[in-house]
Formats: structure tokens, C-alpha cells, sequence
């Protein structure tokens, strides 16, 4: 597995975003699949010791992904990702708010919007990801929660996801 792998994580506090740019050892099809198709999501979209389980997904505009990161203890930490923009193999545009397990947002946070961004650079396929917050102090807070780890660990998941993949 490469571990050369470019993980970019920059913090714009003026606009209050995240900008993350991410490669990945894999076709663009692949990439894609793994961030549009909840059985794959589910493999890697929680940071470990948490679980990924989608209670629905329809990846449209207009569609919603619902689904919960499930502690070792069981515990469901639900979110839901609107669908709002999708070109398919380019780009896609959500909101993501933390909810309740039947989609209704938890006043107590925001929502992150998310703009994903593939493109092939060679063997590779780089991920562009700006999420922006209402504030930058929604935006500290999520940070504070450990976000950046979290990716960070998720994206190194779905590495091995993509190596086991190579293998077979």
C-alpha cells in the first residue's frame, strides 16, 4: 500500500471551511463508488472503534443518505446527508447534520455543507473537499470534537478497502 499518499487538512477561519485534499491509490470509478454506495460507505465511513450502519440512502439531488456511527457499546450516533448538486464522476454537494434516528436535525449543532470534488492525476484519484460552517466557532467546535482524526482514520480505511481490492 502506498503511504506516500497526499492528506491535505487546511482550516480557512475568515470563511469558516475545511479544505481537505486527499489522494487515493485507486481508479476514479472506484473512488467514486466508495464515497456514492452505502455498502461501501459502511465498510470505512466511521473512524474506529465506530461502525458505519446507512438506515437509507438515495444518492440523488434531492436524496438523503441517513445513517448512524455505532459506538462499541452500541450506542447510535445518527447524522443525515442532504444530496443537493451531482455530477456524476465530478462532483457532488451535500449538507450533513447530526439528527435523531428518524432524520430530525439536532437544534444543538449546525450543518456542515460539503462540496466533493474527483479528479485522476495519473494512477491516483485526488478527493477535493471543502466543508463550510454558518461560523467559525461551528466550525472550532467540530474541530474540537476531533474531526480531523476522524477523517483522517476513515481515509486510511478506505486505503485498505482500495489495497484488498488490488489483491483479489
Amino acid at each position: 500500500m502506498k503511504s506516500n499518499l497526499l492528506m491535505n487538512f487546511t482550516v480557512d477561519k475568515e470563511n469558516s471551511t475545511v479544505y481537505i485534499k486527499r489522494e487515493f491509490d485507486a481508479p476514479l470509478a472506484n473512488v467514486w463508488s466508495a464515497w456514492t454506495e452505502a455498502e461501501i460507505l459502511d465498510q470505512w465511513w466511521a473512524p474506529a472503534p465506530f461502525t458505519s450502519k446507512t438506515k437509507s440512502m438515495e444518492f440523488t439531488e434531492g436524496g438523503r443518505r441517513l445513517y448512524a456511527m455505532v459506538g462499541t457499546d452500541g450506542e447510535e450516533r445518527w447524522s443525515c446527508f442532504d444530496y443537493t448538486s451531482i455530477s456524476p464522476k465530478k462532483n457532488f454537494k451535500h449538507s450533513s447534520t447530526f439528527c435523531d434516528a428518524e432524520g430530525n436535525p439536532n437544534s444543538a449543532f449546525g450543518s456542515s455543507y460539503w462540496d466533493l470534488t474527483f479528479s485522476e492525476q495519473g494512477d491516483l484519484t485526488v478527493v477535493d473537499i471543502a466543508i463550510k460552517r454558518d461560523s467559525f466557532e461551528e466550525l472550532e467546535q467540530i474541530v474540537a470534537m476531533g474531526f480531523k482524526e476522524g477523517i483522517t482514520a476513515t481515509m486510511q480505511t478506505l486505503d485498505k478497502i482500495f489495497e484488498e481490492e488490488k489483491q483479489k
